[in-house]
């Protein structure tokens, strides 16, 4: 009798769908890669339904995603939920009025926006992108959101690089996080 194979938890699936890229975009940095997660539909799907599990009960008003591997992810998990995608770009790509945040990066600074009316004082919102490193973007984000009057329920990612203390900052500044996978180093 052949051996039974040894069946992956959700998040063992995606993490083994994650293609480490050595010194790219610097050297000494090791860039995790989604794109082959997101080719692989068996594992998209396990994916995005790990994300809309987790949120189906809670009823957030709507999904948030940061630019620009965070719309791939919100955009769907919010047609699953039956709620509306809140896309918070990089400075200069949206046509209304905006409100925008700066904030640091490791080799400078940068800038994401939003839309004025994408969300209304008390909606609740959960915030997606796909990896957590410094927090930077994650954090400007949250802090549009909340100029807006809307309730950040929840961050969420797919990656956590904790050696970079992103979540650790978000979570001090009150922010919950969800997040699947985390590599150790970055």
């Amino acid at each position: 009798m052949a051996a039974q194979s040894a069946v992956m938890t959700p998040a063992q699936t995606i993490r083994a769908h994650i293609r480490t890229v050595p010194d790219w975009p610097a050297p000494g940095v090791q860039f995790r890669d989604i794109t082959p997660l997101l080719a692989n539909p068996k594992v998209f799907r396990i994916l995005i339904d790990e994300f809309v599990h987790r949120y189906f009960d809670v009823k957030p008003s709507a999904i948030a995603g940061l630019d620009a591997r965070g719309f791939i992810i919100g955009a769907v998990v919010a047609y699953e939920l039956n709620v509306g995608f809140v896309p918070i770009r990089k400075k200069g790509k949206l046509p209304f009025t905006t409100v925008e945040e700066t904030y640091e990066l490791e080799y400078g600074s940068a800038t994401v926006e939003m839309h004025t009316d994408a969300v209304k004082p008390g909606d609740r919102v959960v915030l997606i992108d796909d990896l957590i490193a410094t927090g930077g973007t994650m954090m400007a984000g949250k802090k549009l959101l909340e100029r807006l009057g809307a309730q950040v329920i929840e961050g969420a990612a797919i990656v956590d690089l904790p050696e970079l203390e992103g979540s650790a900052r978000l979570r001090a500044a009150g922010l919950p996080l969800f997040t699947l996978v985390d590599f150790a180093g970055h």
